[in-house]
């Protein structure tokens, strides 16, 4: 927040959490450019490419960026690795400063309704799901549930207590039949179109609002992972990697 008070500060924000890839670049609170995409490519071969058409289209090198903003999770394990270790590399290799910001958060941010709890959803599969809920006070997001990895039935019993649910993203459709059954007595409402995919640009817009992170003790925050998942990231370390800077 000072670093906003004291000057222009452009900020690139990254969102490979899940299969819409979402990329941003901001100067302080003003949306400069943006792009998102949903279709099922490997993040790990577009988003350098995307990151570099963006720069360009808007005249900028990326030594020009003062803040890597990236979604940390929960979502895709490979999406999340993806995202989180380009923003790392670009912090550590031309130091400059990282935040991370929840995923879930993301999906929520664009909602703007009032006396109303905001559930962002991402399927889990077998039942699971991950999600959260929010409240708008303020103009800010407050967590009244913990972003978590829990049983969609669990969910929908922390919910009981709440009289307006708004649930967000694409995958909520998917529930929405067992959601309007099991919360019959209360006001639901869905998101559509646009609003059921994250933007960079709200991931940007939250970003400049905390403080930066530690680059190094910095990890995605995955919430679950599979006994495989576990057993990979015991024998693999992420390294700093700065062919990814000079690719830019």
């Amino acid at each position: 927040m000072g670093a906003e008070r004291k000057h222009k500060m452009n900020i690139l924000a990254i969102d490979t959490s899940n299969e819409t890839l979402s990329i941003a670049i901001l100067k302080n609170k003003n949306l400069v450019a943006t792009i998102t995409t949903n279709q099922s490519k490997n993040h790990s071969v577009t988003l350098m490419p995307q990151i570099a058409n963006l720069l360009k289209q808007v005249n900028m090198s990326i030594t020009e960026i003062d803040r890597f903003v990236v979604a940390k999770g929960p979502g895709s394990y490979t999406g999340l690795r993806i995202g989180v270790t380009t923003a790392k590399t670009f912090a550590y290799t031309l130091s400059k400063e990282l935040v991370g910001v929840s995923s879930l958060a993301v999906l929520a941010a664009p909602i703007n309704e009032v006396n109303t709890v905001i559930i962002p959803i991402f399927d889990a599969r077998r039942d699971n799901v991950f999600a959260g809920a929010y409240l708008r006070e303020n103009n800010q997001l407050k967590n009244v549930i913990v972003d978590q990895h829990i049983p969609l039935e669990k969910l929908l019993e922390k919910l009981s207590d709440y009289k307006r649910l708004f649930f967000v993203g694409v995958d909520s459709h998917k529930f929405a039949e067992r959601i309007k059954i099991v919360l019959k007595d209360k006001e639901i409402q869905f998101s559509a179109n646009e609003l059921d995919y994250p933007q960079a640009y709200y991931l940007g817009i939250m970003g400049l609002a905390q403080e930066p992170v530690d680059i190094h003790s910095f990890v995605p925050k995955y919430l679950r992972l599979t006994q495989a998942e576990s057993q990979w990231l015991e024998k693999n370390q992420e390294s700093n990697d700065e062919s990814l800077v000079e690719k830019i």
